[in-house]
């Protein structure tokens, strides 16, 4: 059976696939480092995961999709490393993550509003000094020192991603708006929305330790809410503010 070794946020996972194409999906953050844990992709687990994509399509009001084994390999690996990585303060969390000079800017909002048109825009604004870490599934390394973000594999439908890690210096939750307007947020107001959008384990005893974690997330970084267009001052607004 296949096995790729692959880091992802500083912690190294060996995973036995039964899929190349996995392998070559992952080719970015593939490594020679001596693992931090092994684990395997079982068929139950493919089933697992397509099971829990048609839950989520029938909360969320989708249409229920039937994926395709190697896809469904893919979602059980990021689980893998999620599940791994949450036991280490690392949570994967759903959003758009853009680093200009160094620094990352996560875009959090409801699918279908606009999160990757935005950090699109700012890659447009900034040029060379912009980099696209993530356009899906962040993991943000929770420390007493800062939030860390890292790109991973898993980077939504147009596969945007870097791998490389920058200091998180805020989040933003994105609403569709006639004009550009952006205001900072309490954290109370924020855990609500950023719970739901960072992982859940599959032990629910854990529930009380993903709350601390969100809660120091949303206490060790700004956050903002912000209405936008999605034209390119939209981009020049959220980082005139969100810039320390």
């Amino acid at each position: 059976m296949p096995e790729l070794t692959m880091k992802i946020a500083g912690q190294t996972g060996r995973v036995q696939i039964q899929f190349e194409s996995t392998a070559a999906y992952c080719r970015n953050y593939l490594t020679g480092d001596t693992p931090d844990f092994s684990a395997c992709v079982t068929p139950e687990d493919r089933i697992f995961e397509q099971e829990a994509s048609w839950e989520e399509a029938r909360v969320e009001g989708f249409r229920p999709r039937r994926y395709t084994d190697p896809h469904l390999e893919r979602a059980a690996l990021q689980r893998k490393f999620a599940e791994f990585l949450f036991d280490r303060d690392i949570l994967m969390a759903h959003g758009s993550l853009v680093a200009v000079d160094g620094k990352g800017y996560l875009f959090a909002a409801k699918s279908g509003t606009g999160k990757s048109t935005h950090t699109r825009l700012w890659c447009q604004l900034f040029g060379d000094r912009a980099v696209m870490v993530n356009d899906g599934k962040p993991f943000l390394t929770i420390r007493e020192d800062g939030i860390l973000a890292s790109g991973s594999p898993w980077s939504g439908k147009h596969g945007l991603d870097t791998n490389i890690t920058v200091p998180l210096q805020g989040i933003c939750i994105l609403e569709r708006g006639e004009k550009d307007c952006i205001r900072p947020l309490n954290p109370e107001d924020a855990m609500d929305f950023l719970l739901w959008q960072s992982y859940c384990p599959l032990d629910p005893q854990k529930e009380s330790r993903r709350l601390a974690l969100v809660q120091s997330l949303a206490q060790s970084v700004p956050l903002w809410q912000m209405q936008c267009t999605k034209e390119i001052t939209a981009a020049e607004i959220a980082y005139e503010a969100m810039c320390p």
